[in-house]
């Protein structure tokens, strides 16, 4: 069966790949992006299959949040799946960060990472439960991180909104089951991406690689096999699981 899915941070990344994975197995995919439009439509053009479509806008913003909703449903005719990809990761150590700088990045990091995918999980949870085919069969994934349990010293805000995702996620693993809804998780560990190069590239690059005993970092494919696993072919008993994806760099 072919499903429409939403996939917010799409235009590039963990994002891109997972809408390049979805697509592959015949899916209907909708690309969202914050502001760039035409990166989001490069990866569009590149999927496999049709009936594809780009949708933008600030998931910080409730307003804009339900305009992406509204679009994607017009654009693909409904939303069975969302992830929520989209997400920020913004420096603020607490022993360099101005007061100012600190609750700028507080606010945006949360309205972002935690906010932005509340508000999206609450209007497709709605739209499932409210179309003529019921609700049976939807599904929400988040991209967490394992950042949620290790800590992030440079960067609290961000560990602390993906500790935040992966309860919401859980929360409304139990609120949803009864009406055939799963939703699930992936924490991923370091990986491979445009905004990670810097860091692999430099001296500290054979560190974030021996963090994992295979001695290197995650590819966005890898992520994007388990999301898709996790938004289309999971048993339905998987529903609150919060998968690592880390390779074993972090264990719990």
């Amino acid at each position: 069966m072919t499903l429409s899915i939403l996939v917010t941070g799409a235009s590039r990344g963990i994002g891109a790949a997972i809408a390049h994975e979805l697509a592959g197995r015949g899916h209907r995919i909708a690309v969202h992006a914050g502001r760039d439009a035409a990166a989001a439509l490069v990866v569009r053009d590149a999927l496999p299959g049709t009936g594809h479509a780009v949708v933008v806008g600030d998931v910080a913003d409730p307003e804009e949040c339900v305009r992406i909703v509204d679009e994607t449903v017009r654009e693909l005719g409904g939303v069975d799946v969302l992830v929520n990809n989209a997400g920020i990761f913004e420096a603020h150590p607490v022993v360099r960060a101005s007061f100012d700088d600190w609750q700028h990045a507080w606010r945006r990091t949360l309205a972002v990472n935690l906010l932005g995918p509340a508000n999206l999980a609450w209007l497709v949870a709605r739209h499932l439960l409210d179309r003529p085919a019921g609700p049976e069969g939807g599904r929400l994934i988040s991209v967490g991180s394992r950042g949620a349990y290790r800590g992030e010293p440079l960067t609290p805000a961000y560990g602390a909104s993906k500790a935040a995702l992966h309860s919401m996620t859980q929360s409304l693993a139990v609120a949803l089951a009864p009406s055939g809804i799963l939703s699930a998780a992936v924490a991923p560990g370091f990986v491979e991406t445009d905004m990670g190069r810097s860091v692999l590239d430099s001296p500290e690059g054979d560190a974030v690689r021996a963090q994992s005993p295979f001695n290197r970092v995650a590819t966005p494919e890898e992520v994007a096999q388990t999301v898709a696993w996790l938004a289309t072919d999971a048993p339905l008993w998987v529903s609150g699981t919060v998968v690592d994806v880390n390779g074993a760099s972090y264990l719990r």
